[in-house]
């Protein structure tokens, strides 16, 4: 018989995987920036935003706090140094005013998560006492992070586009979310829980905005193609002073016929 905990512990590796991918999918977005030199017009509040939520959960899975939580420790640390590696790109390409209120921020996490750790090891005695100052804080921080996919959408239901919701990601989260759900119902954490619950529920409701919108989108990136051919065109027509030649319109007809 497998036991409860070996389940437990397999879905905490299978999260760890899980939430990496997570943690790296703004590889290509500070690839650009690198390339670039500049930030251009990224915020960096996202990556702020996570690597506080990985400093508390990092806290919080200490055996001091939270015992029997390796896991926990393992892939928040990771994210915590994946985040460093993030802001320490952002702060090296971006301008003076943007500098320095990344470096505030920064700075007053560290200060933050350093006073929490020193004031729950030293005043409350139990683990219990201790997980549910941390874990409460882990939750209202965890959950500003489950606010960044709400943006997003509201944008694809604005625009009835899903073209700036990557499916990947989407997937990914769900993914990531089901399994802490279940690491988190094994040995019943509500902490962990709660957040991760929350995001089951927002990755589910992505993937059915996908569904939704999907055609749209199509038809959206379609009619941009279309309109961009046009152009070229009516270009053509400027650059050899005569009409376009006949394929070119029957072509127009097929596609209004053909689609829809």
């Amino acid at each position: 018989m497998v036991s409860p905990d070996s389940i437990r512990t397999a879905m905490g590796i299978i999260g760890n995987g899980t939430a990496l991918v997570l943690f790296l999918s703004p590889v290509p977005t500070f690839w650009r920036i690198w390339k670039k030199r500049s930030v251009e017009q990224y915020s960096p509040i996202p990556y702020v935003a996570t690597l506080l939520n990985c400093m508390l959960w990092v806290v919080y899975g200490l055996p001091v706090v939270h015992p029997n939580s390796m896991l926990v420790i393992t892939i928040n640390g990771t994210g915590t140094a994946i985040e460093l590696a993030y802001i320490t790109l952002f702060l090296l390409y971006s301008a003076g005013p943007t500098r320095r209120k990344v470096l505030l921020l920064l700075a007053g996490e560290v200060a933050f998560v350093g006073v929490v750790s020193a004031l729950v090891i030293a005043l409350a005695h139990t683990h219990e006492r201790r997980s549910m100052i941390v874990g409460v804080l882990c939750v209202i921080f965890g959950t500003g992070m489950y606010a960044a996919p709400l943006s997003i959408m509201k944008l694809v239901i604005q625009t009835k586009s899903v073209e700036y919701m990557p499916l990947f990601l989407s997937l990914a989260a769900l993914f990531n979310g089901v399994c802490w759900t279940a690491y988190a119902l094994i040995r019943f954490d509500p902490y962990i829980t709660i957040p991760n619950g929350l995001g089951t529920l927002l990755a589910v409701a992505q993937l059915v905005l996908y569904a939704v919108y999907y055609k749209s989108t199509q038809r959206i990136i379609q009619e941009r193609k279309r309109k961009a051919a046009d152009q070229l065109a009516m270009t053509d027509v400027v650059v050899d002073g005569k009409a376009p030649s006949n394929h070119h319109h029957h072509h127009h007809n097929n596609n209004a016929g053909g689609h829809y």
